[in-house]
């Protein structure tokens, strides 16, 4: 059903208390004046209610709302109905219905409901929202006092929008929808201002005493004579030609002591009689002159006149009211003065209009009059030059339907308002005609004051009203579907905010675990590939075991030195293997650990936001660049794969690491901390000492006796075979005996060699990486420092992974943060919108009853 935004009030309109025709006559001079001072001083106070309404609206504009510039157009034809009495109750609800926009915004639309005023409503226009075709029309059949078309339409803040000729409808711009919100609502400010200034303007028209009558036209339609013909004297210059180019305000010459003469004011000084200053004195004689040599200079003058008819007949000097009487140059005589005659127009009073009756209207005429209308609902219309017109009822007949469309208040009230003379033949001998268009204008400007003088300042207010109320109807729209906006906005983001607030610990928790427990899986696994590694490589065998990888085979006892080198360069690449062994282990495992952040992330981001698009690649783990260098040195000390510095580098590609020695054959040290518990001696020299060759000698007999005799066995057979040697019969048998020893000793080496070398290198690789390094402060181990390098960049994988789901959660909340609290402002910016909007519409119902004004297109 159809909802008003604001609720309809039904109060009674009534109209300006004005005299009937027949009643004028009948009225006393203290009656008229007595009704004439109410109703201007109701009006009065409308204007300053009026005023403060405009100024609280551009304030509204300014600080709280953007108010938007509607547009209203009608919506397209239907299809033909069968039932012609459907279709005519069909149609004329289809004239009450619009197309709501604004130029801001030309994607919102919306389906209205204009209602212009009727009897008993002073409101003069209700916008109201559209839910379905079904609606009441029982009130859209009474008589309407506005048009759908005028109701649906801006009067004074109308903005021109289009680009191009006014109205050119092949103009390849419409619209200017691509103006901002805020430059609009600066062009309605502007216009909202201007409107203040123009009715201040009409304050002081409505509080001064005297009034002022304007007399324009177009060009040679006769102005100067009609002015002439009023004055019963030739006053105003006459010409075939155009020849009034100055503004001439005729005024009774009592108001400057009784004498006639001519005042030129001053540009841009504010007129005073009694200021000589402000401007030139000339004789009246001197006006055709001083205007013919100014043709081409905007004048202002003031002209003093004397009146010798009685107070009965005389315009200017009436008795009552001071009486101005303004010739004006001719709309068309060129672009300046016809804007300086519209701007005029807020200080007139009455407007006389001069039209021949030769040329009808002109464009520029039909201009002035629709302007004219906004503010004044009656215009005094001559149509001069009328005895010159042969058919003078088709004349007649085609000015009256152009003043029916140009201002239908002065059409209802043409007897009055409306008259066809011929001004240059009642100047020489007088005329009936002019004779009641005089009376008419004196009753129209005097007895009628309150049409002449109030009605413009009224229209205008109606006027303006009425586009508030169209103005703020419209927004009040908009205002409530931005608060049904916020309030969706804010069911669908309130609860995700709240959700991610509540989730966020749970998050972080569990995004720390995940990156604990993938380095400490890592760092374990690695010990435990590593440590396995340097267990077998010490017992000579590969650290693991790989189809692509195996100990050399023997070469025989010339080749036992080439042999021992490949031995450690083999073990030392199985421990490279067993490296990359456990590096392909955490990239297992980081694998699995960056999976379930991405789960977290899909279980605790909301919808909408962008999944991180960051792809994992295993195989960029543990990259190496030769450009990088570790900003940190903490574990340089430490024998690692990659050498002291380096990482990256493998054990079997370091050159001292592969570096052969006497003690890889022969382990000497070994032997000794087996048999006789020995301590650990320092490291071997890589050169063969005296030392070393006697150690090798011992060695060798003790790896001898313990493999025969035992080792105490061989000392003391030592001591035997010296006591034995002291025997003649010994010494024969000592020399074949030891050189079966010797012999024996020899071959049992060549035997043993090709399994114990293996062994030999890898005990020595194991102690090498195994011992830890007393040099350096830090003692860190083979093993312990790729436990940490392994652990280090499984963290780091994690942790840069978990700071994106991070980063993308805490901006998700931030957004949503946002959106909560500009939907929270939101909704109290539009219901504040709302009730204030309402409150406006009471108050403009308000102004209308109190001034009593008339409702008028």
């Amino acid at each position: 059903m159809t909802q008003s935004y604001f609720p309809s009030k039904a109060m009674p309109a009534s109209p300006v208390s004005t005299p009937q025709a027949g009643e004028e006559k009948h009225m006393k001079a203290e009656d008229v004046q007595g009704a004439y001072v109410e109703q201007k001083d109701r009006l009065l106070g409308a204007i300053d209610a009026t005023k403060a309404l405009l100024n609280d609206l551009r304030l509204f504009n300014q600080e709280n709302w953007v108010i938007r510039y509607p547009q209203l157009r009608e919506q397209p034809t239907e299809a033909d109905k069968s039932d012609e009495a459907e279709a005519s109750r069909a149609s004329c609800r289809k004239s009450m219905r619009r197309s709501l926009s604004f130029a801001d915004d030309p994607t919102f639309q919306a389906e209205v409901l204009v209602t212009p005023a009727r009897k008993g409503m002073a409101r003069s226009v209700t916008l109201a929202s559209i839910a379905d075709e079904t609606e009441d029309t029982r009130a859209e059949d009474e008589d309407r006092l506005v048009s759908p078309s005028d109701a649906a339409d801006f009067h004074v803040f109308r903005l021109d929008l289009k680009l191009g000729a006014h109205g050119s409808s092949s103009s390849p711009a419409a619209l200017v929808s691509q103006l901002e919100k805020s430059s609009i609502a600066n062009l309605l400010d502007t216009r909202i201002g201007a409107s203040m200034s123009h009715i201040e303007k009409l304050r002081q028209r409505v509080e001064d005493t005297s009034s002022k009558v304007l007399v324009t036209g177009d060009l040679n339609a006769g102005k100067s004579t009609f002015v002439n013909a009023l004055l019963k004297r030739e006053v105003m210059p006459v010409d075939q030609q155009p020849c009034t180019t100055a503004f001439c305000e005729v005024h009774d010459a009592a108001e400057n002591g009784g004498k006639e003469e001519l005042h030129i004011l001053k540009d841009g000084v504010p007129y005073s009689r009694d200021d000589e200053s402000t401007f030139t004195r000339a004789d009246l004689s001197e006006l055709e002159s001083i205007v013919s040599e100014n043709e081409n200079v905007q004048q202002m003058l003031k002209v003093y006149l004397r009146d010798g008819r009685s107070a009965e007949e005389s315009l200017l000097s009436n008795g009552v009211v001071d009486i101005s009487l303004i010739d004006a140059p001719g709309l068309n005589r060129d672009s300046m003065k016809t804007t300086a005659l519209f701007a005029r127009q807020e200080e007139i009073d009455v407007v006389v209009f001069v039209v021949s009756a030769e040329n009808h209207f002109t464009l520029s005429a039909k201009e002035f009059l629709w302007n004219a209308s906004n503010e004044k609902a009656y215009l005094f219309i001559v149509v001069n030059k009328y005895e010159q017109i042969r058919d003078k009822a088709k004349c007649r007949r085609l000015v009256l339907e152009q003043i029916k469309q140009l201002s239908p208040r002065t059409y209802e009230d043409a007897e009055d308002l409306v008259h066809f003379v011929d001004s240059a033949t009642a100047l020489q001998k007088g005329a009936e005609s002019f004779d009641n268009l005089e009376s008419s204008l004196r009753s129209f400007v005097l007895v009628k004051r309150a049409k002449s003088k109030l009605t413009p300042a009224s229209t205008y207010l109606t006027h303006l009203l009425s586009d508030v109320d169209l103005l703020v109807g419209a927004n009040a729209i908009v205002a409530q579907a931005e608060l049904e906006r916020a309030r969706e906005d804010l069911n669908r983001s309130r609860p995700v905010l709240e959700k991610m607030k509540n989730s966020r610990e749970t998050l972080e928790d569990s995004l720390e675990n995940v990156e604990e427990t993938g380095a400490t899986r890592s760092q374990v696994r690695t010990k435990e590939i590593l440590n396995d590694a340097l267990t077998r490589v010490g017992q000579g065998l590969l650290g693991v075991e790989t189809s692509g990888l195996s100990l050399p085979s023997y070469p025989g006892f010339l080749g036992i030195w080439d042999y021992a080198r490949e031995v450690r360069r083999t073990l030392l690449a199985s421990i490279d293997i067993a490296v990359k062994l456990a590096e392909n282990e955490a990239r297992v495992i980081t694998s699995n650990g960056v999976d379930q952040i991405f789960k977290l992330g899909d279980e605790h981001l909301p919808e909408g936001v962008e999944r991180s698009r960051r792809v994992f690649m295993p195989e960029a783990m543990f990259s190496t660049d030769k450009n990088a260098r570790r900003k940190s040195r903490r574990f340089s000390g430490a024998i690692v794969a990659g050498g002291v510095h380096n990482l990256g580098i493998g054990l079997a590609q370091r050159s001292d690491m592969l570096e052969t020695t006497f003690f890889d054959i022969f382990d000497v040290q070994h032997q000794f901390r087996i048999h006789f518990g020995g301590k650990d001696v320092e490291e071997e020299d890589s050169t063969l000492t005296a030392l070393s060759a006697a150690s090798v000698g011992l060695g060798a007999l003790t790896m001898v006796g313990s493999k025969t005799l035992g080792a105490r066995g061989i000392i003391e057979g030592i001591v035997r075979i010296t006591d034995i040697l002291g025997n003649e019969t010994a010494r024969k048998w000592a020399a074949p005996v030891l050189g079966a020893i010797t012999i024996g000793a020899a071959v049992y080496f060549v035997l043993e060699l090709p399994s114990s070398i293996p062994r030999t290198v890898g005990r020595r690789i194991q102690a090498t990486l195994v011992r830890e390094n007393e040099e350096r402060v830090e003692d860190i181990t083979f093993v312990d420092a790729h436990a940490t390098r392994v652990s280090r960049e499984t963290r780091k994988v994690l942790r840069l992974a978990s700071w994106d789901l991070k980063e993308r959660f805490r901006t998700a909340m931030d957004e949503r943060s946002r959106e909560v609290k500009g939907s929270e402002d939101l909704e109290k910016k539009a219901t504040k919108a709302v009730e204030w909007f309402r409150d406006v519409e009471r108050r403009t119902t308000e102004v209308r009853a109190a001034a009593e004004l008339i409702v008028s297109a």
